[in-house]
């Protein structure tokens, strides 16, 4: 089984992969980019980078490699377990080794891990069938040369006053026209303010009909409507913390009874497809919860506890 692709599809979903025994690759998001240089732009996409100390199985790859696969969960592991055990043989051999559509793997000096990731695949979802492009420089030299070309030439422009006869019967219209703004300047704010007085009056005689109207107004409903109920939808808790899957159902039960006395909020699920019935620590709605509530049972209860992540 090849899980180079399972964890290129996790990236499209997930910020962290993790690869029990081997490591875990993080992404970034990095912003859209502009290279002077070249003229180019880059759409936002994820960064892709190692870190060979996280370790310890979360749960996400094995259980999507299982629902992929139609296996069981326990198989997955096996496949992931054999799986890091032929790449750190072609490290070893070979000192590099490349993922498909993820990255390079090499070894240094201090045989320490050198991750080097590919360009090819953008893994940021919400720039999907955005590519980088290459935008060519915009010329100005031929506009330059037709400003200087016109700030160069001497155009003079000379103006010639032209004389006009004047008519006397043009005095007498002006007069005239005179009077009349004069008129108009005296007459029109009169005019304006028996406009306002009467739309005043017409304002206030609509408003008193509108509050009798209002007060003798009443209102009775025949057939009321029924009373809505409205149903909260509780909050899954997709992360949950394995105590184990037992053959027995008394078994699971006394398992469920002493994980309770310890304070626990345990609880059985339904049975699996080969017949175990699982019993859980408890169900959290964040992974980060689930992975602090798991680390210290394993310190302290079950080193075998694991996190099962599933909408129950």
């Amino acid at each position: 089984m090849k899980i180079e692709l399972y964890i290129a599809q996790l990236l499209y979903r997930y910020q962290c992969v993790t690869v029990p025994g081997f490591g875990a690759f993080l992404t970034e998001i990095q912003s859209a980019q502009l290279n002077e240089n070249t003229n180019s732009f880059s759409p936002p996409k994820k960064m892709i980078s190692f870190n060979a100390y996280l370790k310890n199985n979360d749960g996400l790859l094995a259980n999507h490699i299982a629902q992929a696969e139609k296996t069981s969960y326990e198989y997955a592991v096996s496949a992931i377990q054999y799986e890091v055990f032929t790449w750190k043989k072609a490290l070893q051999e070979n000192g590099l080794f490349s993922i498909k559509n993820v990255g390079d793997l090499t070894l240094n000096r201090d045989n320490n891990l050198i991750f080097t990731p590919y360009d090819n695949t953008n893994y940021l979802t919400n720039s999907f069938g955005l590519s980088p492009f290459v935008s060519p420089l915009v010329k100005r030299e031929i506009f330059e040369k037709e400003l200087e070309a016109i700030d160069n030439q001497d155009n003079v422009i000379d103006f010639v006053p032209e004389t006009r006869t004047t008519n006397p019967y043009l005095k007498y219209a002006a007069i005239f026209v005179l009077g009349l703004g004069l008129t108009g300047s005296i007459g029109y704010p009169i005019y304006q303010n028996q406009i306002a007085t009467e739309t005043i009056l017409v304002e206030t005689s609509v408003q008193k009909q509108v509050q009798n109207k209002i007060q003798q107004a009443t209102f009775f409903i025949e057939t009321p409507i029924p009373a809505v109920t409205l149903s909260v939808k509780e909050n899954k808790l997709p992360y949950h913390i394995m105590a184990g899957a037992f053959r027995n159902e008394r078994n699971a039960e006394n398992e469920l009874d002493r994980l309770t006395r310890l304070g626990y909020k345990a609880k059985r699920i339904a049975p699996n497809k080969n017949g175990l019935f699982p019993v859980l620590y408890g169900s959290f709605s964040t992974f980060a919860e689930a992975e602090k509530v798991k680390n210290e049972i394993q310190k302290t209860l079950n080193p075998e506890a694991w996190i099962l992540i599933q909408s129950l």
